[in-house]
């Protein structure tokens, strides 16, 4: 028996649009190998929504425009209800708070959650631990593997050891894909650190404004959600964060004034760059101890020969120090930003939600 899940896209930007793209060259396959029928019943961005009577389509960006409306979060509930559609998930490919305190009300309604929005994960333990209450409560999944790592299974890895028994003692590694291309390239070119960061930008690698990738607060979410996933109670202000970026380029300074100052950071990054030892290379990683309970954010030298210190282009490391494991760390490595990677992680929580609610056949 096929079995049909209809989907609520929430964001159509770099990662929910590719997602459609990647659904519609995917579903006959989909369906011929998994016996899965995806459908996108609606698609919303933050102020409007598109129901969509006739199903997916390759016009579904020309139909949006034309025939959206102004949407409420109760109305997506209602119409769901109304089409008595079964086998919901709600897919979050924003990066909106408002969107995650609409997370409960969905699971109430019935909806399983896949998101690549890191916030859910990273407020306070009292709503974290509120959502796993109403998704046990309710029997909904709640999948979020690209939250660290895109589409490289992080998150997925670390819950089975944890899980299992395994104690893990450390992780670290290169967390984002921005910082991961900067200092890759910084480290072994004479270019300066300005310039670097500019060519990252242009590349689109960095945030629309590039402090929001030296700030390490993103860094600091993603070692977060991997402190709670070893049932670290830990809150966001938990994180030791080294800001890269200096105070005069912060706060009032507009993003166009930082652009034009940019040069103003080369000193301090040459100076950083003359300290390290021959073989030395810098990185700006996250690390979390459990023994100790630190989450920390910093820049470091690390011998290029690790696997922190081997990286190239924009790609992401983790390194996951184990009881079993010994010295030798669990490695996982690879593309861990951009949207194709991201909106295929995302595609595959989909079908994992998809495959654990498809019915049984029993053999006799």
């Amino acid at each position: 028996m096929c079995t049909t899940i209809n989907i609520v896209l929430f964001g159509i930007g770099n990662v929910g649009s590719t997602l459609i793209k990647q659904l519609l060259e995917a579903e006959n396959q989909i369906f011929i190998k998994q016996n899965i029928r995806i459908k996108i019943p609606v698609i919303t961005n933050s102020q409007i929504a598109f129901f969509q009577h006739q199903g997916m389509t390759p016009t579904w960006k020309a139909d949006l425009e034309q025939f959206s409306v102004p949407y409420r979060m109760e109305d997506i509930i209602e119409y769901v209800q109304e089409k008595k559609l079964s086998h919901l998930i709600a897919v979050d490919a924003t990066a909106s708070e408002a969107l995650v305190k609409n997370y409960i009300p969905l699971i109430q309604s019935g909806f399983h959650i896949v998101s690549a929005n890191k916030v859910a994960n990273t407020l306070d333990s009292q709503f974290y631990e509120k959502l796993r209450s109403e998704l046990d409560k309710y029997q909904r999944k709640f999948l979020y593997e690209t939250n660290v790592g895109a589409g490289l299974p992080v998150i997925d890895t670390i819950r089975k050891l944890h899980q299992a028994g395994e104690r893990i003692l450390q992780i670290r590694g290169v967390f984002s894909g921005s910082l991961s291309y900067v200092f890759n390239n910084y480290s072994e070119s004479g270019i300066p650190f300005s310039k670097v960061l500019r060519q990252a930008s242009e590349l689109g690698l960095t945030e629309p404004d590039a402090r929001d990738d030296l700030s390490g607060k993103d860094v600091a979410r993603k070692l977060l959600i991997l402190a709670r996933e070893l049932d670290l109670k830990k809150e966001l202000n938990q994180v030791y964060i080294q800001s890269l970026v200096p105070k005069n380029l912060n706060g009032k300074t507009t993003l166009s004034q930082f652009k034009q100052r940019l040069k103003e950071l080369d000193p301090r990054f040459e100076q950083l760059k003359i300290q390290l030892q021959p073989g030395q290379v810098l990185r700006y990683i996250g690390q979390l101890c459990t023994q100790t309970e630190t989450l920390e954010v910093k820049l470091v030298a690390e011998d290029k020969t690790s696997p922190i210190g081997q990286l190239q282009g924009a790609d992401s490391v983790f390194e996951i120090y184990t009881e079993s494991y010994g010295d030798l760390p669990l490695v996982i490595r690879g593309a861990g930003a951009g949207k194709e990677v991201t909106a295929r992680g995302v595609l595959g929580d989909i079908l994992r939600v998809a495959s654990s609610i498809q019915p049984q056949v029993l053999v006799n």
